[in-house]
């Protein structure tokens, strides 16, 4: 069995080696029980994801409200469509990018709350979760934070139906649309609400151990940092010199030559194409609605006055919209809650991208039989679709580059990954935009759909340059560990069952017994599981 003993008082602690000692404070949070401070990260880091969610699909809700008050004839031109429904995945991409990289360089907590102002959530959320994460159950708790996303979904959608509903007589009357104008702009600004929460509770957040420890290089007060997921406190060490860890320091140089190695620049190709490709789909689809609600024939209103007809069809997309996130969006996410802890990530990214592809497939090349005989069949095949697109690779790619990489690359090699994915939703709004049409109204659909099934069958080869992540810690998979047999510790076997899983968030690990100088040392957990 390896152990060490950590010790029972300062003069003590300062007698470890600086490798024993960022040994130690690793071994507290990846050995960790499941506490109040991992509900409160997921919810902190959750709201983000909420308020990003509620904020996309509320614009794309509200762009036929924006075209009848705004558009010639009640309606935006194609390019003005485009414009709005790509804008929020522009500012992600920035976001993403240019957050994901001062993460890194200037640490978490310091613009921890500021990203959310461009859309720079997903690389700060990913990390900053991953980083405080006991090893057994990060992938629930990164799953939780990015579950929030189908909340914020449906939330906007629920929203969007109340506002409306409680508009309908000034619709019906007005015959400039004058009452929609504030339906859309109340349904906007409640996504402030969650947006407010969220900026105030990263405030409170300490700066992760990890980066303090391997970055700054201060390993007093990475220890202290590590005491807030055990205690809910911390303190800012300020009196005495700081030990330094010698780990690599971050720069453009070991940048380079760091992802020129291809065992570390595999697994950015393989999340950064993944991401791509998923998005390409999931944000084709899911920001134009219309097509899947005209092909089964819901949401068109029939009726001869316009201002009934207005009001039919913003209450059918919210209905429909409803309907299709509880159909299919929610429930995957929360499959993937249960099983990426004994499953593990890259069966599920396999999985969803494999049943994808068959799905899309079928609903390319059947279109015009499936549309025109049975309508049922083609809402279930995409509802199917939503679900294995969430439990599947649209959960797995934030997970997986949120783990891989080392620490003083963690952020921007995620960032890269996520900007990655919301490039392919900017293509893909303009593939729909002006592919769809081509033969007449809607006459390309069938097209479209193969093509996303193209693109699901690449994240299929892109995955396999991932490697699998679930009970392992984050320096045994990016390498920074100094001697993987004296900290096999860190990686554990993951709980096989949903009980045990659920029975394992609040079991401590396993402890040696007091040593006869009074130090408790810490056990082994058993050999690594890969």
């Amino acid at each position: 069995m390896t152990t060490f003993s950590p010790p029972s008082s300062p003069t003590a602690e300062r007698q470890l080696s600086k490798a024993q000692a960022r040994r130690k404070v690793l071994a507290e949070i990846d050995n960790a029980p499941f506490t109040q401070f991992h509900v409160r990260t997921v919810l902190t880091a959750g709201a983000g994801f909420f308020t990003d969610a509620y904020d996309i699909f509320a614009i794309n809700l509200c762009a036929y409200m924006i075209g009848l008050v705004y558009g010639a004839d009640g309606q935006l031109t194609r390019s003005q469509e485009l414009g709005l429904k790509i804008a929020t995945p522009v500012g992600n991409l920035v976001g993403q990018l240019v957050f994901g990289w001062l993460a890194d360089k200037w640490g978490r907590k310091k613009i921890y709350g500021i990203e959310l102002l461009i859309r720079g959530d997903y690389p700060l959320s990913a990390v900053i979760t991953s980083e405080f994460a006991a090893t057994r159950f990060r992938g629930r708790m990164m799953i939780g934070v990015f579950a929030m996303q189908g909340f914020g979904n449906i939330t906007a959608s629920v929203v969007a139906l109340i506002v409306t509903a409680a508009f309908k007589d000034s619709v019906l009357d007005k015959p400039d649309y004058r009452s929609v104008d504030y339906v859309w702009r109340i349904v906007i600004g409640i996504g402030m609400v969650p947006g407010l929460f969220a900026i105030w509770s990263r405030m409170t957040i300490p700066e992760s151990p990890r980066f303090t420890m391997d970055v700054e290089r201060n390993l007093d007060q990475a220890s202290s940092d590590a005491d807030f997921v055990k205690f809910g406190k911390f303190d800012v060490i300020e009196d005495r010199v700081p030990r330094r860890v010698e780990v690599p320091k971050a720069s453009r140089r070991d940048f380079i030559a760091h992802f020129s190695k291809w065992p570390n620049l595999a697994p950015l190709i393989g999340c950064a194409w993944s991401w791509f490709a998923l998005d390409f789909a999931f944000y084709g689809l899911g920001l134009n609605p219309s097509l899947i609600f005209h092909a089964i024939g819901f949401g068109n209103s029939k009726a001869e006055n316009l201002n009934q007809r207005a009001f039919d069809n913003m209450y059918n997309t919210a209905v429909g919209s409803i309907i299709l996130s509880i159909a299919g969006l929610i429930p995957g996410y929360w499959f993937t809650f249960a099983f990426i802890d004994s499953w593990g990530r890259k069966p599920i990214q396999f999985m969803g991208f494999t049943v994808l592809t068959a799905i899309f497939i079928v609903m390319g090349f059947g279109y015009t039989k499936i549309t025109t005989s049975n309508q049922a069949s083609f809402a279930f095949l995409y509802a199917l679709a939503n679900f294995f697109q969430n439990f599947g690779p649209n959960s797995t790619t934030f997970v997986l580059p949120g783990e891989l990489f080392p620490t003083r690359y963690r952020s921007t090699a995620h960032g890269i990954s996520a900007a990655s994915g919301k490039l392919g939703a900017v293509l893909a709004q303009v593939l729909l935009l002006y592919a769809k049409d081509i033969g007449g109204p809607n006459k390309s659909v069938d097209h479209i759909l193969e093509i996303l099934a193209l693109f699901m069958m690449t994240g299929i080869f892109s995955t396999a340059l991932i490697p699998e992540t679930k009970g392992r810690s984050l320096e045994s998979l990016s390498g920074e560990v100094e001697d993987q047999d004296a900290i096999g510790m860190f990686d554990q076997g993951p709980p096989q069952s949903l009980r045990e899983q659920f029975t394992s968030l609040f079991k401590r690990r396993p402890r040696a017994p007091p040593s006869s100088d009074g130090w408790e040392g810490l056990g082994s957990t058993g050999p690594n599981h890969f």
